[in-house]
């Protein structure tokens, strides 16, 4: 008797699937459980699928994927139905896939149908489901895991995810990813009652008979659903590793891009008889496992080669440098490796004095920082041959612009053309607390007061590095004050978060200024006496203010970018002993010279007065004294030669300070009072010193003379008398 009329007489059908060419071919008893006449025919995919229940057509779909990937029978429930949708018959199906001669992707899929008797014929196809709720809770599980294994950021956050992993319906009782490492597997993360590393199967050869072994040999699950068939299959196993506890494992492959990276073991505390359904929620969860496990491990690579990468560019050691205490941070905010052009360095210089050293690259890749890598050693070795700041930043510059002469306009490979890098060079005396300072289109340092002022010192700069190989770079001079603490640190640190320069400058000042703000007791002295450990949390505190919880409600008006890196350092001098005393208060002071060519400059002493008196008690004497340094500063650079140098220096206990403000130049000729007409438009400054000060002068010096100006802390009813206090009497 032929198999085919063997398996007619038991209603019993066959039936054949073309993965490539999509036909199904069905003997008679097939097609007339299928709802066609009874005779073989072949239909092409469309016509077959429309005899099924749409919903179980995806089913079946589903199902054959996971046999094929696991080499299992494909088993299932199918309704069949008729054009109007009304389900005829219920029936069930077996299939095994089989290659395809001569083709590697395609299969046939072998099968049979027979008629199972629920539901009943004439049922609605909108009927019961053959999926129920357990299907739908499946669903919902898996998306939860999906998105918490896509959120995992590290190996170790993947194995926390995947032990706390409850499957609907069949929860395992102990869960076990092992890796490989060449020719050996290992247990990489565990959870459930398990022996400790002693275990046998801790760390095996991949030739050893157990399940995990043969799964990554062979890239195909192992489904053990009793005790009996694990002993059968792997008895050597069974008897040195004695899992009697559990009923029922799975062994599942870890598999990316073709790759088996390892195994996933489930262990069960009751029988499963490992469903479709219930292989096609492990199996998909391997696969997500892998995926997971994959992306983890090649950013934590990652991590490693950029954390490597930027210890190799920054400094070895914390720079020791007596009388000045030095902090410096670097943080790389972007994506990718996280390496950028940004960076920081300390120099000893043949002189014994010592140059610090801030900038940044355009750009955040690999060829940014590799760019800063070649700069960093091209202005070590510039410094360290003795040359001055000027020098030092022009030696660069030429330098940057001979490397993106050989890149070309658009680079040797296409993607990356020239680059500049911006830099800040300050060169140490910390004897004298002097600081040489040039810069290229850095933004400028900022300086905290011994009473915890902060102020930005404006600096005479160039263009940046790369852009103009003549260009000049001229060196200022700061005097850094016992006490002081200044801030050199790149654009990421004030922009970060949606800020420009002015709003970013605002978010470090109320970082800046906190470790000795004044008390609310007007008369109390600020804390000082900072330590080391004190400007290590400052530097901390400056980070956390824009890649912390409080960056959040400190955003900017700009768009949130944080893609730029984070390069800052602090030195402060130390203070010396008793210069304070008893009842009284620290002097804040600073000086600035506006040379005749850079009139431009005297916005910036105006702002640096406002940052001076941004505690003073009447605003309006604020402006006074802006106007009149205005008025000052301005008289020099129109009727003399020379520059002006500025001093301002505000002392005195808070609520009854004095501001005095000093103006010298090198001509002799002293001031005259004038009587300008309504419509003159000069001759007015005198006037103003003697209606807006309370007390002013004019010293003659042996190189010029210096103009000044007072200003007491208090109402006009309130002010001392200027004959009481000793002061100069007007001129």
């Amino acid at each position: 008797m032929r198999t085919e009329d063997l398996l007619a007489a038991i209603a019993t059908g066959l039936w054949r699937w073309d993965s490539v060419s999509g036909a199904v071919s069905y003997d008679a008893e097939a097609a007339r459980l299928v709802g066609l006449p009874a005779e073989p025919v072949t239909l092409p995919e469309a016509a077959a699928r429309a005899c099924f229940h749409p919903a179980d057509w995806l089913e079946i779909k589903a199902i054959v994927d996971l046999a094929v990937a696991e080499g299992t029978l494909a088993e299932a429930r199918l309704r069949i139905v008729d054009e109007k949708g009304t389900v005829l018959r219920t029936v069930r199906t077996r299939s095994r896939p089989i290659a395809r001669g001569g083709s590697e992707d395609g299969y046939y899929l072998l099968g049979t149908l027979q008629e199972v008797p629920d539901p009943l014929p004439g049922t609605s196809a909108a009927g019961p489901p053959v999926t129920g709720d357990w299907r739908r809770n499946r669903e919902a599980f898996l998306l939860d895991a999906g998105r918490a294994l896509a959120e995992a950021m590290s190996t170790a956050e993947v194995l926390r995810v995947a032990a706390g992993l409850s499957m609907p319906g069949f929860s395992p009782e102990g869960l076990a990813v092992f890796g490989v490492q060449g020719e050996r597997i290992s247990v990489i993360g565990h959870h459930g009652p398990r022996p400790g590393a002693d275990h046998p199967f801790h760390d095996i050869g991949l030739g050893t008979d157990y399940p995990a072994a043969e799964v990554v040999r062979t890239g195909r699950a192992v489904y053990l659903p009793t005790p009996e068939e694990y002993r059968g299959r792997f008895p050597a196993a069974w008897s040195l590793g004695r899992p009697r506890k559990r009923r029922s494992w799975a062994f599942l492959p870890l598999i990316v891009a073709g790759r088996t990276i390892g195994a996933w073991m489930a262990g069960f505390a009751h029988p499963v008889s490992f469903s479709p359904d219930e292989r096609s929620v492990l199996t998909t969860i391997a696969r997500m496992l892998a995926q997971a496990l994959s992306r983890t491990a090649l950013q934590e690579t990652e991590r490693e080669l950029a954390d490597g990468l930027q210890r190799s560019m920054l400094p070895a050691s914390k720079p020791d440098i007596p009388g000045l205490t030095v902090a410096a941070r670097y943080v790389p905010t972007g994506g990718g490796l996280q390496v950028g052009g940004d960076w920081y360095d300390v120099i000893g210089l043949p002189s014994g004095r010592t140059a610090l050293v801030i900038g940044d690259v355009q750009g955040h890749d690999v060829h940014a920082a590799g760019i800063m890598g070649q700069l960093r050693i091209a202005v070590r070795a510039y410094a360290s041959e003795g040359h001055h700041p000027d020098a030092v930043l022009s030696r660069a510059s030429r330098f940057l612009a001979g490397l993106s002469a050989l890149d070309g306009p658009d680079g040797p490979d296409g993607r990356y053309g020239p680059r500049f890098a911006t830099c800040l060079y300050m060169e140490v005396d910390p004897v004298a607390g002097t600081l040489d300072i040039a810069r290229a289109g850095h933004p400028d340092p900022a300086v905290r007061l011994a009473d915890g002022t902060m102020m930005i010192r404006p600096t005479a700069g160039g263009l940046p590095l790369g852009i103009d190989p003549d260009t000049d770079y001229p060196t200022t001079r700061v005097v850094l004050e016992p006490g002081e603490t200044l801030l050199m640190c790149t654009d990421g640190l004030i922009e970060t978060g949606g800020h420009d320069l002015e709003t970013g400058w605002d978010r470090i000042r109320k970082v800046f200024e906190r470790p000795a703000t004044l008390t609310d007791d007007p008369g109390a002295l600020p804390s000082h006496g900072l330590g080391s450990d004190d400007l290590e949390a400052l530097a901390d505190s400056l980070v956390q203010a824009v890649h912390g919880p409080p960056s959040h409600h400190t955003t900017g008006p700009l768009a949130d970018r944080r893609e730029d890196d984070i390069a800052l350092l602090l030195i402060r001098r130390e203070a010396e002993v008793c210069l304070v005393g008893p009842g009284s208060a620290p002097v804040r002071r600073t000086a600035v010279t506006v040379a005749q060519a850079e009139p431009e400059r005297i916005a910036g002493t105006r702002q640096q007065l406002r940052d001076m008196l941004h505690d003073w008690a009447d605003p309006d004497q604020v402006e006074s004294a802006v106007l009149m340094l205005s008025e000052l500063v301005t008289n020099v650079l129109v009727h003399t030669d020379g520059d002006a140098l500025l001093v301002a220096e505000v002392s005195g206990r808070h609520g009854s300070r004095r501001l005095r403000l000093d103006v010298a130049d090198s001509s002799d000729e002293l001031p005259h009072r004038r009587r300008p007409g309504e419509l003159a438009s000069s001759g007015r400054g005198l006037l103003l010193l003697e209606m807006l000060a309370d007390n002013w002068g004019v010293d003659p010096r042996g190189d010029g003379k210096c103009i000044w100006y007072e200003l007491y802390e208090a109402s006009p009813n309130a002010r001392p008398d200027p004959a009481a206090d000793g002061s100069a009497p007007r001129a």
